[in-house]
């Protein structure tokens, strides 16, 4: 019998390596858990060794494992790559699209867009994938990753989707009961709803007067007594009147045009959210991915819903920046 890794097997190992169990593998691939673990064994017997180490509850790689997937991951990318650059000249996109987006952005504004880009392109399959936080720049998980703020480094593509800014806001209620801040000092005599996503510092809120060598930021440690890691739980509890939230445009706009939420120091700059779509470099001269995300920055550019890219707003289409 050949010790030799067959090619098939590569797919196979590498969909295995990303699920937590022999029965999802089996769920993803649409097979029996009995085929994925007849198939593995088969493998491991011709190979020699173990490369996955099974129990009741989990599975977890071993050190040959760990190499298999390593290789295996990087010779698929491969020959993607080469698929692509063969097939970039055809007309219609095709083959699997893995995309990233927060929960909350991704059920408002991904999803429907995923719904339109499926029928003018049926041969994409696409898999969204909705998260707290944006996976690892050098995740091999996705292929393109939607998130707020230019990605401070890895190698990857980030283009500017549309702009989006957080802003300040609280309920009329609570604002007539407690008063409303002058100056971003007051803000620590209020009850401010915090929630802890990413990286940033969590309870400090910056705000900023003026612009260029003018600028002046100010850094208010916040108080309250309501947290959460979920921004629209964050605007719910403003809505009903807790206290004074920030959070970026598209998830409050349509409350501050309706009246149930009012800005609060509007004044004041607060870090910008502006939104990116990120993908590998291997990943440029990928038909399906530069359709989607041409697709995505069309449907942010003429979207009456999403705060700050209305209509006629302007998104440079061409931008795209290179991190390295």
């Amino acid at each position: 019998m050949s010790s030799t890794i067959q090619p098939a097997e590569l797919g196979f190992f590498s969909a295995l390596a990303a699920s937590p169990s022999l029965s999802a593998a089996g769920r993803e691939m649409g097979v029996s858990t009995a085929a994925v673990s007849k198939h593995l064994a088969q493998m491991e017997k011709r190979l020699g060794v173990v490369l996955i180490n099974r129990t009741t509850r989990r599975m977890s790689l071993t050190p040959e494992g760990e190499l298999l997937l390593e290789h295996a991951r990087r010779i698929l990318r491969e020959i993607d790559a080469l698929d692509e650059l063969i097939v970039q000249s055809k007309a219609s996109p095709k083959g699997l699209l893995r995309v990233n987006a927060t929960l909350g952005f991704g059920r408002m504004h991904i999803a429907p867009v995923i719904s339109d880009f499926v029928r003018q392109y049926p041969e994409v399959d696409v898999q969204l994938q909705l998260s707290v936080h944006p996976p690892p720049i050098t995740d091999d998980a996705y292929d393109v990753c939607v998130r707020f703020g230019e990605p401070p480094d890895g190698r990857v593509i980030a283009r500017r989707m549309a702009p989006n800014r957080r802003v300040l806001c609280a309920a009329p209620a609570y604002l007539a009961q407690h008063g409303r801040p002058r100056v971003p000092r007051d803000l620590m005599e209020h009850q401010c709803i915090g929630i802890r996503q990413g990286d940033e510092a969590y309870g400090l809120w910056r705000l900023t007067t003026g612009r260029g060598s003018k600028a002046h930021t100010e850094s208010i440690k916040i108080t309250g007594n309501l947290t959460t890691n979920d921004g629209e739980i964050a605007v719910l509890w403003a809505l009903q009147g807790h206290g004074i939230v920030m959070r970026a445009e598209w998830d409050v706009n349509r409350h501050l045009a309706q009246g149930l939420l009012e800005p609060v120091l509007p004044q004041y700059h607060t870090p910008a959210a502006d939104i990116y779509a990120v993908y590998p470099q291997r990943h440029q001269f990928s038909t399906r991915v530069q359709a989607f995300v041409g697709f995505l920055a069309e449907a942010l550019a003429t979207s009456g819903t999403l705060a700050g890219v209305g209509v006629g707003a302007r998104v440079d289409k061409r931008r795209a920046v290179r991190v390295s």
